[in-house]
């Protein structure tokens, strides 16, 4: 079974794929992507970012693709974690971790699930620089990439 999660608090990526390593010696292949908050300098800098979700659509999307995912290549483990609420520069956003026998499956999984959450998901999401809160919409290289799958 896959291992999804939607959290409002934060999460120690280090961790938790350690933890996913241990589940998973079988696997010849372990691939992850940790997204994070940008930190960056400038007028334009990112002070916060906020993700809001619809609670009754969120976990149980992040599990349909979960289940995609699984479906369509063959993984001994799948671990997607994504966050809720307002952070910080630095902190961890979401994690995807795929563990396969060989490592074009888990690299084939880790992509497709990051590329459905990045353009496809069920949040919202606005960021805070000096000049206040704005809406981010995907990019269209976000929906580019889901063109591929």
């Amino acid at each position: 079974m896959p291992d999804v999660r939607l959290l409002g608090e934060g999460f120690s990526a280090a961790d938790e794929l350690a933890a996913f390593t241990a589940a998973h010696p079988e696997a010849g292949g372990i691939v992850s992507f940790l997204g994070q908050v940008r930190a960056e300098g400038g007028p334009q800098a990112v002070e916060a970012l906020e993700l809001k979700h619809y609670a009754a659509m969120t976990l149980p999307g992040m599990e349909a693709l979960a289940a995609a995912t699984r479906a369509r290549w063959m993984l001994d483990g799948l671990l997607i974690i994504h966050r809720h609420g307002v952070m910080y520069p630095g902190d961890p956003i979401v994690l995807v971790a795929a563990a396969a026998r060989h490592r074009r499956d888990a690299f084939a999984a880790a992509d497709f699930a990051m590329d459905h959450l990045k353009s496809q998901s069920w949040f919202w999401k606005r960021e805070k620089t000096a000049a206040g809160w704005r809406w981010i919409e995907p990019r269209l290289d976000d929906h580019r990439d889901l063109a591929r799958w």
